[in-house]
């Protein structure tokens, strides 16, 4: 009846020992019986313990372990999971059980953390030990088309798509959804709720170690009545992103336009990027920014919260919008915004430090500011001829990021941007 035996490696503390307590399984799939582990013995206690003294020796393919604390579940709620593959290296014990160590070919470190077992605690065991399997729980509707790379876990009532793929390490906790033309990278975490991808023309690609939190919807049709049904519309995301929950992002509205979002962003709750914006790296966007169509984020650029940004704007790098602000021009380099159709409000001197600018960086960048912005001088013309006086200034000709400030604000006039923001005019009593 049993045409061969399996045997699954579950390490637990006992007496300040490490035991591999030998559980035989069913199948005939694999040709590895249990007879082969020798001077095998009964532990005591109310279960029998079979203690596996060979010096060496290999456990192969399918085996148990716990999922450490994957759906939250503590010591009230565990999951098991089975995986197909040979544990990878072998595992040498010392012939004393009363100090039995396990140890792996392999020394990449690491801890995996484990849940209890039979009531005792079970000690951490490095990561390497084995491979990870994958985990899919059985409630979760995985197309058999999907890719899952190694170690992914993915929890109840989840769906992935036939054409989605899923790079190592990733973790889609209860209730995520996954469909359409999609690609994750390695280490990516969907919490619960999550939307990443959709069926449409196109493609979703996110890369590696994000953070999606819960009912964030990213990758799902735009809302452009322009686009239209059956063209390709595109999202890339790029490394390092901590996208949290009720955001939304969108593809882009056109075939050939795309939305792009670049490294080490954080993107709060309840913020929205639509379609075909475009922004940098290090960008914080506080609770509910909201960015229109095509409007483009430099790096290192911080709104506050509820700031709500006009299609087609840009907003220069280490700007600073504050809370609130209803944003319809472009916003230079360097410069803070506020108010209702918001207004220059002076350099972000605050956020140019934390960045290390230099003494004389800051020096120059604000003297440019002045002449452009706060000029006293009723024969200084008016802001274009003030820019050509800046381009010629040796002072601020020297200095790389005046530079940049002027022209991006010279930028901001070009065919098809919206002009830079109000500023007040300076006048002398």
């Amino acid at each position: 009846m049993i045409r061969s035996l399996l045997s699954a490696g579950i390490f637990c503390r006992q007496k300040n020992a490490m035991f591999c307590i030998a559980i035989p399984l069913l199948t005939g799939r694999y040709g590895c019986s249990h007879h082969k582990y020798v001077n095998q013995s009964l532990g005591n206690g109310d279960r029998d313990n079979v203690l596996l003294r060979q010096k060496h020796f290999r456990v192969y393919s399918t085996f148990f372990s716990l999922s450490s604390d994957f759906l939250n579940g503590g010591k009230h709620r565990r999951s098991w999971h089975l995986g197909e593959r040979r544990m990878g290296g072998i595992c040498r014990m010392h012939s004393d059980p009363e100090i039995s160590d396990l140890k792996h070919s392999d020394d990449r470190e690491g801890l995996l953390s484990l849940d209890t077992f039979y009531g005792q605690s079970i000690q951490k065991v490095p990561a390497n030990a084995f491979h990870q399997p994958k985990f899919v729980h059985p409630t979760a509707i995985v197309h058999h088309d999907a890719i899952l790379g190694e170690g992914v876990m993915i929890g109840p009532f989840c769906t992935v798509g036939p054409a989605t793929k899923l790079g190592n390490r990733c973790q889609l906790h209860p209730g995520c959804h996954i469909s359409g033309n999609t690609e994750l990278g390695e280490g990516c975490v969907l919490l619960t709720g999550a939307v990443v991808g959709s069926d449409l023309p196109g493609r979703t690609v996110i890369g590696n170690n994000n953070f999606i939190g819960y009912h964030a919807v990213v990758g799902v049709k735009c809302q452009d009545l322009k686009y239209r049904d059956g063209d390709d519309c595109f999202l890339y995301i790029g490394d390092n992103n901590d996208i949290r929950e009720h955001a939304s992002i969108h593809r882009s509205s056109k075939p050939m336009d795309q939305t792009v979002i670049g490294d080490n962003n954080l993107i709060m709750g309840s913020c929205h990027i639509a379609h075909d914006c475009k922004v940098g790296n290090h960008n914080i966007f506080a609770n509910g920014t909201l960015l229109g169509g095509h409007v483009v984020v430099e790096n290192h650029v911080h709104t506050g919260g509820a700031v709500a940004v006009h299609q087609f704007c840009h907003l220069g790098s280490f700007a600073f919008a504050a809370g609130g602000s209803v944003v319809t021009h472009d916003v230079p380099m360097y410069t803070m915004v506020a108010g209702d159709r918001a207004e220059l409000r002076g350099l972000n001197l605050e956020g140019l430090r934390r960045r290390g600018f230099s003494d004389l960086e800051v020096k120059s960048i604000r003297r440019a500011y002045q002449k452009l912005f706060m000029c006293t001088d009723v024969n200084a013309g008016g802001l274009e001829e003030r820019l050509v006086e800046l381009e010629q200034n040796e002072e601020v000709a020297n200095v790389t990021a005046a530079i940049l400030m002027v022209k991006s604000v010279r930028d901001s006039f070009k065919e098809n941007r919206r002009g830079i923001v109000k500023f007040r005019n300076w006048t002398r009593d």
